[in-house]
């Protein structure tokens, strides 16, 4: 008999309220983090004396940091206690992070909103662990890629969702305590969805939770390291997350520069690539036939490749001026987007399978830890990223379609490295 889809697990108790208070997490980070950040580059000055540009980076900078600071603090806790009880009380915290912002907000206290957005980097840094170190626990062995699947799917479009929703508050009449009261009513919902996680129970761990922030960051390495193919699933994991920042955060320029297209078209290249990456991530149930298999990763990773280059040649040599619709209607554009939802196909086809394999090689007691340690590599990635874009597109003076072409063709130095790990695993 036919293993039911993945999608039945939205209407069960184990699974729902996880899904929704994860999916109201990541709308909310990115409806706060942008809304902050348009507020910072359209109703400001600077502050602090430091110039528009400096604040926007520092704010990036706020938000990741914790990820350096808490997060072996957060994996220690995340396999100590009870999982279920952690994200009530993370969600809790993010009510009154909420209601401080709700205030600053209304009060234009813009030094304090940077200061609640390192509170909301610390209070993502301590649900990482538990988000993806749960789901071993609640869901079988045959329900772990979907629900993986699922769970990626949700994170990136809430992604989406939250930058819109940020993007369209900031344009009407009122929009700072628009904004606030959205984020104060999101927090809450959130909690309620927490509030209908069903307890996990505790697992069997004498490890102590030891407050050093960065040392215990730093012992996490050594816990990933125990095991060579998990070590080398995180790697992979967190190439990805260096592909996928260098591609969103050149999106507006790209937008701008290669293809002359207003904020519409900002959106629209945006949709289409978190689009492709909840198709791939819906796709790797049926792919991996319910099973924890490593199989789809070079797949995903050659069409990484592919896809990527092709964009390099998709992107018109004389632009005129276009919006979103001269996106999907003008052949010349047409192939452009095309690439961008096959690349974000291959990527949900690269991520979640490793996922799943992280979660089922590496023991309960550990496992959270091992999270922890991957969402650090995942933030120093993105970090390296975001100086590689520097380098090669400031400094090198190269442009971004040859920016996406040289990540694209170092992606195959990935694909040889994934292809060992597939056979190293069976």
């Amino acid at each position: 008999m036919a293993i039911p889809s993945q999608f039945r697990l939205l209407g069960q108790r184990r699974f729902l309220p996880f899904y929704l208070t994860q999916f109201s997490g990541a709308f909310n980070d990115n409806l706060y983090k942008n809304a902050l950040l348009l507020l910072i580059a359209y109703q400001t000055t600077g502050l602090m004396g430091m110039s528009v540009n400096t604040v926007i980076n520092l704010a990036a900078f706020l938000f990741i940091l914790p990820f350096f600071l808490f997060s072996g603090i957060a994996g220690q806790m995340a396999d100590r206690y009870e999982k279920a009880a952690i994200i009530r009380k993370v969600k809790l915290a993010e009510i009154g992070i909420m209601a401080l912002a709700t205030l600053a907000l209304w009060l234009g206290w813009y030094e304090g909103l940077l200061v609640l957005l390192f509170l909301m980097g610390t209070q993502s840094t301590f649900f990482g662990p538990v988000k993806y170190a749960i789901l071993p626990q609640v869901l079988g062995e045959d329900e772990l890629v979907g629900g993986n699947g699922l769970v990626s799917m949700g994170t990136f479009v809430a992604i989406l969702l939250g930058t819109i929703a940020a993007g369209l508050l900031m344009g009407l009449e009122g929009a700072v305590k628009l904004t606030a009261a959205s984020v104060l009513v999101m927090a809450v919902l959130g909690y309620i969805a927490a509030r209908q996680v069903p307890d996990t129970g505790v697992t069997l761990n004498a490890q102590a939770v030891r407050f050093r922030p960065v040392l215990e960051t730093w012992h996490l390495m050594g816990v990933a390291a125990e095991r060579k193919p998990v070590l080398g699933a995180i790697l992979a994991i967190s190439w990805f997350w260096f592909l996928g920042a260098a591609y969103l955060t050149q999106f507006p320029n790209f937008a701008l520069s290669n293809l002359q297209g207003d904020e519409t078209v900002v959106t629209l290249l945006l949709s289409m690539f978190i689009v492709g990456i909840s198709i791939g991530s819906m796709m790797c149930e049926r792919l991996t036939r319910h099973r924890i298999t490593l199989t789809p990763i070079p797949w995903g990773a050659l069409g990484l490749t592919l896809f990527g280059v092709d964009l390099f040649f998709a992107v018109p040599a004389s632009p005129e001026p276009s919006t979103w619709w001269t996106l999907v209607t003008d052949p010349a554009y047409i192939r452009v987007l095309a690439d961008l939802v096959g690349i974000g196909v291959c990527g949900g086809l690269f991520i979640v399978p490793l996922y799943a394999f992280i979660q089922h090689e590496t023991p309960e007691n550990k496992r959270a830890r091992i999270i922890a340690a991957l969402n650090v590599i995942n933030a120093l990635f993105m970090v390296v990223s975001a100086l590689t874009g520097i380098v090669v597109l400031g400094l090198l003076e190269v442009g971004i379609p040859g920016f996406f072409l040289l990540i694209s063709l170092v992606n195959g130095l990935v694909l040889i490295a994934v292809w060992r790990l597939r056979r190293r695993a069976g």
